[in-house]
């Protein structure tokens, strides 16, 4: 919904008013009534090993609905990804400042499905259908605001931030002002937000939520709304938030965006040409706040935000070849992968969400395709990879990292120049027993090594 790095000060000054104010959880969660379709998925992968695919849905396909997703599981499922994330599904408030179709975050109804889309039956085909295939489908979560038509304005007025004159108000320094404010002091707003959530896992069988502008909502409403969603225990919940704030994990949240990560890499290193160190930097202290071990912080090279709004993966890190090692490095060094439609075919356009911007698959590059489906078979597959012990090794140019669990050490090397570029290898790295993990063909590692623009390496050892 937001480019962070730009509202962050904006950000932080809302959250000052807004949680100093929020109520504090009193009460046992809600029970919910709702009768279950379908029978919950037992195939949700743990948080640490989740493999997220973004859906913008007036993109994915020339019709722009569930249907024409469902049209393409396969080809998302051969990527390597078990979790499916949809864009919102429900219908669009009034179209205003935000123009075209309206932002699809912009809710007129939590418990309904937008008829653009399809219908609430086309939705449980399609989670059903991405079930089979083993995928989890977790729906968008907009819970900082709504639609100005949404019927809680006009039957729930005090469940709204208002002015002093009692106006109802958009976010507060944010200039989005197609939606209005909710307000977390309010038990009942509370209440109906929770139910409404659960409401989705009961009636379309989904398997959490990604959760928009979290950043924006107290952390006891959080709180309270996921202990509340993990009573549901015929399902396993998978809850990420679109924030970075640092008691988000303590909330409960599985996983978090890597906000920091993403623009240290497409601003400072790519752009900037600023040391290729700072991402291990960005990556300690993005993981200072973490309570679990296996809570995980989730890393991309574009998402329907930034894609938009900053430039595609061709854009932003130096074409296919540069896009690429990007990717190496934001899914191995330590996170959740995620990838937006579009980019495993090197979409060279940026796509709209705010009107209809079919991709074009026809003119697919394969070759992406492949590399791709290489990569995520390998973190799939590789336990080392996903929770090995971390040590990094960079120097200015070149991203230089060891992922270590008992008897096997993989080693990443990532050059994120359009140059070619000589590494000075540390002597703890120096083995001629190193493997190349996709070629499974002996790699020497000597005192230096020569890589080509925008190259990458994958290594192991058996130890």
């Amino acid at each position: 919904m937001m480019n962070y790095n730009k509202l962050k000060g904006l950000i932080w000054a809302f959250l000052l008013i807004t949680v100093s104010g929020a109520c504090k959880k009193d009460s046992p969660g809600p029970s919910f009534s709702y009768k279950q379709y379908g029978s919950p998925f037992q195939g949700v992968p743990e948080r640490q090993n989740a493999a997220i695919y973004q859906v913008n849905l007036r993109a994915f396909s020339e019709a722009g609905t569930f249907k024409g997703v469902e049209a393409r599981l396969d080809s998302v499922k051969a990527l390597g990804i078990n979790v499916l994330y949809l864009m919102p599904i429900y219908p669009v408030g009034v179209v205003n400042s935000a123009g075209g179709l309206g932002s699809p975050y912009s809710i007129k109804d939590y418990k309904a499905v937008n008829p653009e889309f399809g219908t609430l039956e086309n939705l449980r085909a399609l989670v059903d259908a991405a079930h089979s295939k083993g995928m989890a489908v977790i729906l968008d979560w907009v819970a900082n605001h709504t639609s100005w038509d949404n019927e809680w304005i006009t039957a729930h007025k005090d469940w709204y931030q208002q002015d002093n004159s009692g106006n109802v108000i958009s976010p507060p320094g944010t200039g989005w002002l197609d939606v209005a404010q909710l307000n977390y002091t309010n038990t009942e707003l509370r209440k109906a937000m929770i139910d409404a959530m659960a409401y989705w896992v009961y009636t379309a069988n989904v398997d959490g939520f990604r959760c928009d502008a979290a950043d924006y909502v107290p952390y006891s409403f959080w709180k309270e709304a996921i202990e509340s969603l993990r009573t549901i225990q015929s399902h396993k919940l998978l809850i990420l938030a679109e924030g970075g704030r640092n008691d988000h994990f303590k909330a409960g949240f599985d996983l978090l965006y890597g906000f920091n990560f993403f623009y240290t890499m497409s601003d400072k290193v790519f752009e900037e040409k600023g040391s290729v160190t700072l991402l291990q930097n960005v990556n300690t202290a993005e993981y200072a706040i973490t309570p679990e071990s296996t809570q995980r912080v989730v890393r991309y090279t574009t998402n329907h935000d930034v894609n938009l709004s900053d430039g595609t993966p061709l854009e932003l890190f130096g074409g296919k070849q540069g896009s690429m090692s990007a990717f190496v490095v934001a899914a191995y060094m330590k996170g959740v992968p995620m990838i937006y439609n579009g980019q495993e075919v090197g979409q060279a356009t940026r796509l709209q969400y705010f009107t209809r911007t079919p991709i074009s698959w026809n003119t697919a590059d394969y070759g992406m395709v492949a590399e791709y489906k290489k990569l995520l078979a390998f973190y799939n597959a590789s336990n080392t990879v996903r929770m090995g012990e971390l040590r990094s090794f960079s120097s200015d140019d070149v991203c230089v990292f060891t992922k270590h669990v008992e008897g096997e050490t993989i080693l990443v090397i990532a050059n994120l120049r359009n140059k070619a570029v000589t590494y000075s290898v540390p002597g703890a790295l120096v083995n001629t027993a190193w493997t190349d993990v996709f070629t499974n063909t002996s790699t020497a590692v000597s005192n230096q090594i020569s890589l080509p623009a925008y190259s990458y390496k994958v290594l192991k050892i058996n130890q």
